[in-house]
């Protein structure tokens, strides 16, 4: 093998060791960001995360417009494409006895939660809608042990 071409290959497979967007080992993920609704207006605060079968889940914390980013691994790196039941984590503490939810219990568990969503690619205008079908936010208070 002649020098040049050595030295092309060499500097090849450095190229591609450091090169960014290279697989790191890890399932395939799509960036994925949206926009959380409860009764068609923005939740303002809370986690949404996406729990695929039989993969890592992704999350993103929800802001004052409603609107996530998800991250896996690392922040902002999205989520493995496929079929996700969706969970929405929506309460804040008021007190050590006390916290107020912010959307239905139901959302937070994956086994009561009916939201679906099949990512296939990237987006930037996800959009999740829950309702409170009558109810409203309500405090939730604990028993002092």
């Amino acid at each position: 093998m002649n020098l040049t071409l050595r030295i092309f290959l060499l500097s090849s497979l450095a190229v591609m060791a450091v090169m960014p967007g290279c697989s790191d080992g890890r399932p395939k993920r799509v960036p994925v960001s949206g926009q959380v609704l409860i009764d068609g207006k923005p939740l303002e605060h809370g986690f949404v995360q996406v729990i695929p079968a039989n993969d890592r889940a992704a999350s993103g914390q929800i802001g004052p417009d409603g609107r996530f980013t998800l991250s896996t691994f690392t922040t902002d790196d999205g989520c493995v494409p496929g079929n996700h039941v969706v969970t929405i984590i929506a309460n804040e503490s008021i007190d050590p006895q006390s916290q107020r939810w912010h959307a239905p219990k139901k959302y937070c568990d994956p086994t009561t939660s009916d939201l679906k969503i099949d990512i296939v690619d990237a987006t930037d205008d996800l959009v999740i809608n829950i309702s409170w079908d009558g109810g409203e936010p309500f405090v939730e208070r604990f028993d002092a042990e």
